[in-house]
């Protein structure tokens, strides 16, 4: 039976992928688990493996093409599978069988589709064009039945998937509440943008595929619509006892102008964001948008810290890994987050999601960007373990090597520009987290000691917290916490 290659979720709050490579063409034999594909989103740059060995058969989305999570990329044929044909019985398959073989980007372009002999492909394919996604295990679709949603409505643009051979059954749009509509034309991202900007979904025209509304389509939106930003203005200007001074400011939010980046005839070199980078820049602002940044900034001394690593530095290395400060932070860090449940928390609308894992992202800078591998369940590990999982995650990291679970389900994130040489920064939260541990350079200070001068190692940790959520009252008593951890490290814990 063939095989359905999706495309993955490499994060939470990711809703998309772009297929930036592909490692194997149409007809290359491939292994369970050899690389496949290279996709960039906006929280990794990763090669993925293929779900199983075979033959690569079809290929539905084209280098550079961005498509939701779960979109079928690609079909594999196992072996005795119809589809497990040669390039050229594909190419012969795909003339004979003409409305298979293209399929509408998400940008409205056509892109190439290999159709296979195989019926079942072809049937999972119309499926995906009619905005179904097909099953992750390789099951296709039915022909005998309309190609319907989990809720059982047809998805939008199921009249352009009936046009291209697609048997589909579609159900009124009046029987479907706005909550239907939602569900079918966007991802929880993109509804939760929404909700927070009070935007009617259904008023977005989507790129995305069956005009699916993606997070690039809504930022866009948010971006240029001035009559949006009167319309709140006018709610509070009418409303009973409402203040004056908050409908002034209101309608004064205007959108700023756009300033050119640089005059005609000035010598500039003009690169295109990589899809890490802008797609970096949209969760960042993203960020911003959604999260009342505040950020508390403690020094903390690494004197005890330092005796240990020195004594046991070599100890760790016949071990085959490193002790780092990095390593000692994130121990400490992580019996405060034990303590003060609210900042490994997030924000779902009006309920507070306490989350039971301490799930510890990890900040890695690359040449190409930014990821934030996850060690998952941190709290049951010792220091030697956290120490072999952030090295082993960092490197694989740099190598194109994560899985797309090593990128998900981070509860907080620890980012470390102090390996640079940075004092402290002021870093962005993490979304849908609530908090950030930025970590500054560890460096040997003048300070006073009873009531004398001392050299001591000492470092600048600063916390960024969601003020909607956390208060700076429990913020500060959470560095508090990290600090005396640190600063009184029980050397009999490693």
């Amino acid at each position: 039976m063939p095989i359905n290659v999706v495309m993955p979720q490499m994060g939470e709050s990711v809703a998309e992928g772009t297929v930036v490579r592909w490692i194997k063409q149409i007809g290359d034999a491939v292994e369970r688990d050899e690389p496949l594909f290279e996709i960039s989103t906006d929280k990794v740059d990763a090669e993925i493996p293929s779900p199983a060995a075979g033959t690569l058969s079809a290929i539905h989305v084209t280098e550079g093409q961005t498509v939701p999570v779960d979109t079928v990329v690609a079909v594999i044929a196992q072996e005795g599978d119809a589809a497990a044909a040669t390039p050229a019985a594909a190419a012969a398959a795909s003339a004979s069988a003409p409305k298979a073989s293209a399929s509408e980007a998400p940008d409205g372009s056509s892109a190439p589709l290999t159709a296979t002999s195989d019926k079942r492909a072809q049937k999972s394919t119309a499926a995906s064009n009619a905005g179904t996604p097909a099953p992750v295990n390789g099951q296709s679709a039915v022909a005998s039945q309309p190609a319907q949603t989990a809720a059982g409505s047809a998805q939008p643009g199921a009249a352009a998937a009936a046009s291209r051979g697609a048997t589909v059954i579609a159900h009124p749009r009046a029987d479907m509440s706005r909550d239907d509509l939602r569900r079918q034309r966007s991802s929880p991202l993109v509804r939760k943008i929404a909700t927070e900007h009070n935007v009617d979904i259904s008023q977005i025209s989507g790129s995305g595929i069956s005009g699916r509304v993606t997070k690039n389509d809504i930022l866009k939106f948010l971006e240029h619509r001035p009559a949006a930003a009167a319309a709140p203005a006018a709610a509070i200007a009418h409303a009973p006892g409402a203040p004056a001074h908050a409908a002034a400011a209101a309608a004064t939010a205007l959108q700023l102008p756009h300033v050119p980046a640089y005059a005609p005839g000035e010598a500039v070199e003009i690169v295109p964001l990589s899809v890490m980078r802008r797609k970096i820049a949209e969760h960042m602002i993203l960020s911003k948008r959604t999260s009342a940044h505040v950020h508390s900034v403690f020094e903390v001394d690494f004197t005890q810290v330092s005796k240990i690593r020195d004594a046991k530095k070599a100890e760790y290395e016949r071990l085959g890994t490193k002790l780092t400060f990095l390593t000692f932070i994130a121990k400490a860090t992580i019996d405060a987050l034990r303590a003060t449940p609210v900042i490994n928390a997030s924000l779902d609308g009006d309920n507070i999601v306490y989350k039971r894992d301490i799930n510890l992202g990890i900040a890695v800078a690359l040449e190409w960007g930014l990821i934030v591998p996850v060690v998952k369940h941190a709290d049951e590990k010792n220091v030697l373990g956290l120490s072999r999982a952030i090295a082993d995650l960092a490197a694989r990291a740099r190598t194109k090597q994560l899985k797309p679970e090593e990128v998900q389900a981070g509860t907080f994130t620890i980012t470390n520009p102090g390996i640079f040489g940075a004092q402290f920064g002021m870093p962005i939260i993490n979304q849908p987290q609530v908090a950030i541990l930025g970590v500054g350079a560890v460096e040997k200070r003048a300070v006073v000691v009873d009531d004398a001068i001392a050299i001591r190692p000492r470092a600048y940790l600063t916390l960024g917290y969601d003020h909607r959520l956390v208060d700076g009252a429990v913020a500060d008593q959470f560095m508090s916490m990290v600090k005396k951890n640190i600063e009184t490290f029980d050397a009999n814990s490693l």
